[in-house]
């Protein structure tokens, strides 16, 4: 095959650490994916991320630098028995005698991996037989299965800073053997960098396209105007699989939380033509419910759970009818971010505080030990009190008087503060 037939961003694919572009915090100098591998032992784990971003790039240069075997499955085209047959390959090469690392399984878009596919591979995780790298765009902690999760890091790759696609730009007009025939005037990237989006994977396609169209022997400009002129005109060769997917959602998620019923149902539409996945948008829906509607209406976080189980039973085309219930329902209820905002700033304290002991009167005494020790001592049954409610220390010695949670201003949350008032009288 001739370089011309290979995408540019094929052509280009680092094959070594030092080529790579972004991602920093994993692999520079002292990021934790560089120091496996110098010290040539890696462990299992998911490389969580948008697209463009590096994912599969990054794995197989961790098998070549390490020299270990590297086998790859995708979520898409791959079972059950697929999944064993490449197990059964790896553990013939962890028997070998000339096997240096520990065998390497990638396996791309994991989270299409269904229940029974991830526990086939527990095993062989479990044991040592292959080394697991999965790659997902999508939230391990929704996808992943618990016991296959709890044997794996996640790490998070972030989208491409500016610096970087300047560099992936300077890099591929420099570098590539076909680029570097051609003459670039690079006069602004403001267009070309808003449409990549920090995908690495759009930026090489945007740049072929412009090459691609730029008359032989005519210099290729790079401007705004002929940019965004040359995606006008070739939107499908740019774009075969959703190119605006995480600008859409979050033009989606804001509109909700903005209160415009109208914009979401019209993201929301955007997102069902394009045929983006149902349960994706569903369970956007629930974390949007939870974070940004809140208390100002619990019952939105019942609805929109409600809607990802309807969901799953009525399936599609019906399922656009619950979606878009649900979007008008969230995008009309009253906002608030309290709670959202209340975890944080527990976790920011238990971050900066630690461990700090339960209070004794607190803790759990199911031995006499525990009783002697004074284990429970002291506590008072709130519903032996009048409302309900007694004053005692719940916090930790050291953090008594903590606010963590500061209701808003809507209904509801005046309502339980009215109410937590009432009874906290002395």
């Amino acid at each position: 095959m001739s370089n011309n037939n290979i995408p540019l961003a094929e052509r280009l694919r680092p094959v070594t650490l030092n080529d790579y572009i972004g991602q920093n915090h994993l692999v520079g100098d002292n990021g934790i994916i560089r120091r496996m591998i110098e010290a040539g032992r890696i462990n299992s784990f998911i490389l969580w991320g948008p697209p463009g971003v590096g994912k599969t790039t990054l794995a197989m240069i961790i098998a070549k630098a390490i020299e270990a075997p590297f086998y790859t499955l995708s979520a898409v085209t791959s079972g059950v028995k697929e999944v064993r047959e490449v197990i059964e390959k790896c553990r013939n090469e962890a028997n070998g005698i000339f096997t240096k690392s520990r065998p390497i399984l990638f396996i791309d878009e994991i989270h299409r991996f269904s229940k029974s596919q991830q526990d086939s591979l527990l095993g062989a995780v479990e044991q040592g037989i292959v080394t697991l790298i999965g790659a997902t765009t999508e939230n391990p902690s929704f996808e992943v299965i618990r016991p296959l999760l709890s044997r794996c890091q996640v790490y998070t790759l972030k989208p491409l800073e500016l610096q970087d696609l300047d560099m992936l730009l300077q890099r591929a007009v420099e570098n590539d053997p076909i680029l570097k025939k051609r003459v670039f005037d690079i006069k602004e990237t403001t267009a070309l960098f808003r449409f990549a989006g920090g995908d690495a994977r759009k930026l090489l396609n945007i740049l072929d396209l412009l090459e691609q169209s730029t008359i032989d022997e005519s210099t290729v400009i790079i401007d705004d105007r002929n940019v965004t002129d040359v995606l006008q005109q070739n939107i499908a060769a740019y774009d075969k699989n959703g190119e605006l997917h995480y600008d859409i959602i979050s033009a989606f998620i804001k509109s909700v939380r903005g209160s415009d019923p109208d914009a979401a149902v019209y993201w929301l539409a955007r997102m069902v033509e394009g045929g983006e996945d149902p349960e994706f948008i569903a369970r956007r829906l629930v974390i949007l419910a939870a974070e940004d509607i809140g208390l100002a209406n619990p019952n939105a976080l019942l609805l929109a759970n409600a809607t990802f189980d309807a969901l799953k039973k009525i399936g599609w085309p019906e399922g656009r009818i619950i979606l878009s219930e649900c979007t008008v329902y969230l995008a009309a209820s009253p906002k608030s971010n309290s709670s959202y905002l209340a975890i944080d700033r527990a976790l920011e304290e238990v971050r900066k505080s630690g461990n700090l002991p339960v209070p004794l009167h607190l803790r759990n005494a199911p031995t006499k030990l525990m009783a002697d020790l004074g284990y429970h001592d002291g506590y008072k049954y709130a519903h032996d009190f009048t409302n309900h409610y007694v004053q005692q220390q719940y916090l930790p010695d050291g953090l008594q008087g903590a606010r963590f949670w500061n209701p808003a201003e809507n209904p509801q949350e005046r309502k339980m503060t009215e109410h937590l008032n009432k009874i906290r009288k002395p």
